[in-house]
C-alpha cells in the first residue's frame, strides 16, 4: 500500500470502533476486567488499541492537559497550541467527545460559541499523560544528546 494510502486507512481506522465484540483468539486468552474481550495490547485486533491510538497522539495529550485545567472555547485552544490546525483541533476534539473524555457545550449567539471541558473519565487520562509531559520537559535535553551522539556514531556511510 502507498504511503499515503496508508496515512488513510490509519486515520478512518483511528475512529472506527467495531460494534461487535471480537472473538477470542485462544483458549488460553485472558478476560478483560469488563466484558469479554480478549486483554492482549500486543494481539493485532485488541480493542485495547483503539484505546491506546487515540491516547499516544500528540495532540490527544496537549488538548487534555489544557482541558483538564479549565473550559476553553475552541479557538482559545487553537491560539494556545502551537501548529494545530483547525482540521486537527476538529478531528480530536471530536474523537475525545465520541470516547467520552471531553464534553462539547454549544452556546447559540452570534457567532456561535463552542466550548469544550474534560469529563471525569478525561480527567483520569490526563493525569496520566501530564506524567509523560513532565518526562519529556525533564529529558528533552538527554534525547537530544543521544540523537546527537547517535548521528556521529551510527550515521549511515555514503
Amino acid at each position: 500500500m502507498p504511503a499515503a494510502g496508508a496515512a488513510v486507512k490509519k486515520a478512518l481506522s483511528r475512529d472506527m470502533v467495531s460494534r461487535e465484540r471480537p472473538p477470542a483468539r485462544s483458549a488460553r486468552a485472558t478476560k478483560a476486567s469488563r466484558g469479554n474481550w480478549p486483554a492482549n495490547p500486543y494481539a493485532q485486533d485488541c480493542p485495547t488499541r483503539l484505546v491506546l491510538d487515540r491516547i499516544a497522539d500528540k495532540w490527544t495529550v496537549l488538548l487534555l492537559i489544557l482541558l483538564s485545567h479549565r473550559p476553553w472555547r475552541f479557538n482559545e485552544l487553537r491560539r494556545e497550541i502551537g501548529g494545530l490546525t483547525q482540521k486537527m483541533a476538529s478531528q480530536t476534539l471530536k474523537g475525545l467527545e465520541r470516547d467520552g473524555l471531553v464534553t462539547r457545550k454549544v452556546t447559540p449567539t452570534v457567532p456561535v460559541t463552542v466550548e469544550y471541558s474534560i469529563t471525569p473519565l478525561g480527567r483520569t487520562l490526563s493525569e496520566t499523560v501530564d506524567a509523560l509531559r513532565i518526562w519529556a520537559e525533564r529529558h528533552m535535553s538527554d534525547v537530544a544528546k543521544a540523537q546527537i551522539h547517535y548521528d556521529r556514531t551510527k550515521a549511515p556511510t555514503v
